[in-house]
């Protein structure tokens, strides 16, 4: 390709923090649940690639047609591939396009396609590089290549973005298909491979689950995790994930408290696997308990029936009958709105000087922002 940055170049990463920040260099995004995606056009040339720099070409065919599309022959974009569905954002049918048979790819691109949210634009129609120029006037040229180029399509969108704290806050407390809100100086240019330009405001979540087992440590006959369930309409315990943030000391004085009440019931629906390819056969074994202990734990996201990573343990809930602890307060069996609410529906960040109307708003592949 003959665009000023190639394939394998480094997008621009987020710092973790806990807090929105606040001011008038910021620009605020939601954080989507997808793939990460630069997405490089260089006349019938396109090629997807991920964070980790990985192709991502062959897994979405539809997201490069609709990139081929765009009447524009050269341009670098920035954005995030996700899966709408009648129920929300799907990542495992992201998950599921990483699949070396050609033919399923095709076929779950046609039941299930996917759309690249774009949120920045690296290199112009003009194959000009964007990347020193600050985050404002960077988002002013994209709004405009968006006007121009995505209208009408179903596989690239423009991402909305606000300068507004309130709006920010209203993504980071729900808006469907997001996990948080992503900040981003304008004054800074694109800071490729670092986190020193944006931040990541992860959403909170809690859920209060049943204690139905245990594995111990690899090592000496110690906890090493909590194994945690939730009851289902028809009273089954079925097992959705597990928390392990606990210290040495607190491992100490929960063994024999969990030991006295080894040998009960346990998950009665979906129980834990046993070991994997990464797991000793003792990490791998389980032991199960009466259900009778309640935790709240912190969550990120809750898919498949399963919390997708492992949980932080926040505190022991004594006050709670074990069988509260059900699938309603999770977010996956939530209500969610219709795929046409998740989509973007963007509002302008910015105004021009002529005031002009504005749309704003993997095999190993790394996801997300």
């Amino acid at each position: 390709m003959s665009l000023p940055i190639a394939p394998g170049y480094a997008p621009m990463e987020a710092r973790i923090v806990t807090e929105l920040p606040s001011g008038p260099d910021w620009q605020y995004e939601p954080k989507w649940d997808g793939f990460r995606c630069l997405a490089f056009r260089d006349g019938a040339a396109v090629e997807l690639r991920s964070k980790s720099g990985q192709s991502l070409t062959r897994y979405f065919p539809e997201v490069a047609a609709a990139v081929a599309a765009i009447p524009a022959k050269r341009f670098v974009l920035d954005g995030e591939i996700v899966v709408p569905t009648e129920s929300g954002l799907s990542f495992d049918a992201l998950l599921l396009r990483i699949h070396p048979a050609q033919s399923r790819v095709r076929k779950l691109a046609s039941e299930t396609p996917a759309v690249l949210l774009v949120f920045d634009l690296l290199v112009d129609a003009r194959g000009h590089d964007l990347t020193q120029q600050p985050l404002s006037e960077r988002r002013e040229a994209l709004e405009a290549f968006a006007k121009e180029s995505f209208a009408g399509s179903d596989g690239v969108m423009l991402s909305p973005a606000t300068r507004k704290l309130a709006q920010a806050k209203q993504w980071l407390a729900g808006r469907a298909g997001t996990d948080g809100v992503m900040a981003k100086r304008l004054d800074l240019p694109y800071r490729s491979g670092e986190r020193t330009a944006m931040e990541k405001i992860k959403r909170k979540r809690t859920a209060d689950c049943v204690v139905g087992g245990f594995r111990y440590a690899s090592k000496g006959k110690i906890i090493g995790s909590l194994l945690l369930g939730l009851y289902d309409d028809d009273g089954i315990l079925h097992h959705v994930g597990f928390t392990s943030s606990f210290s040495a000391e607190e491992r100490k004085r929960l063994t024999p408290k969990l030991e006295k009440l080894a040998g009960g019931s346990g998950f009665t629906g979906r129980a834990p696997g046993g070991p994997s390819r990464w797991s000793t056969s003792r990490s791998g074994e389980w032991v199960a308990l009466d259900p009778t202990l309640v935790v709240e734990v912190e969550y990120d996201h809750f898919t498949n029936g399963r919390f997708r990573h492992g949980t932080k343990f926040l505190r022991w809930r004594p006050e709670k009958a074990p069988a509260q602890c059900t699938f309603d307060q999770v977010a996956e069996a939530k209500r969610r709105p219709s795929r046409a609410a998740i989509l973007p529906k963007t509002k302008p960040a910015t105004r021009s000087a002529s005031r002009r109307r504005k749309s704003s708003g993997p095999a190993r592949a790394r996801r997300r922002r």
